[in-house]
């Protein structure tokens, strides 16, 4: 299947790979505004079909982007995006947890995790792949885990991060993790 997300076209694996959604463009014009011509490293945690990844290369051809994804369709999928949009030179996608397979620390990180819990079901994602919305517990494990690696040196000093979270972009830059992840923590 077929989707636009950001003004860019992609191709889709229903019940495979989790769908892009319009609320995720907010993600992707907080990246923007953050990148605003300035080379970056960028990781992109969570990639499914590579949407938010593949969108920031296309529109801003100074960034080079590793886009991590534990679902090995998700990574097929968003490197045949890439590869398609002519962007894959500066897309490379990894298959592995949050920010491990990163070859080096990043300027800014962009995430669209799993957050809800895996003990509540919402009929909206009956047809996505389960382990793209649901986490253990109270489902933040997936962004604590980030937030570590972040402070652990996966992102540079003076870097930024930017989630998504219940359909709202967070941003944070390095030093400010302990509030936002505080931040989180209240809106569990």
């Amino acid at each position: 299947m077929k989707t636009t997300f950001h003004d860019v076209p992609l191709e889709t694996a229903p019940g495979r790979v989790f769908n892009p959604r319009p609320t995720t463009e907010a993600l992707v014009d907080a990246a923007l505004e953050r990148i605003d011509g300035i080379p970056m490293r960028i990781a992109d945690v969570g990639t499914g079909s590579g949407a938010i990844a593949v969108a920031l290369a296309v529109k801003k051809p100074n960034v080079e982007i590793w886009a991590t994804d534990t679902n090995a369709d998700a990574v097929e999928l968003a490197r045949a995006n890439a590869k398609r949009l002519g962007v894959a030179d500066r897309v490379h996608v990894l298959h592995g947890d949050l920010l491990e397979p990163l070859p080096g620390p990043v300027d800014l990180v962009v995430a669209n995790l799993p957050y809800l819990p895996d003990s509540a079901h919402d009929s909206r994602y009956d047809d996505e792949p389960e382990d793209a919305i649901y986490a253990p517990g109270d489902g933040l494990d997936p962004y604590r885990r980030l937030l570590n690696a972040c402070r652990e040196g996966k992102l540079l000093t003076g870097g930024r991060i930017i989630l998504q979270y219940q359909g709202a972009p967070y941003a944070a830059d390095c030093w400010q993790l302990e509030d936002l992840r505080a931040e989180l923590e209240n809106a569990a």
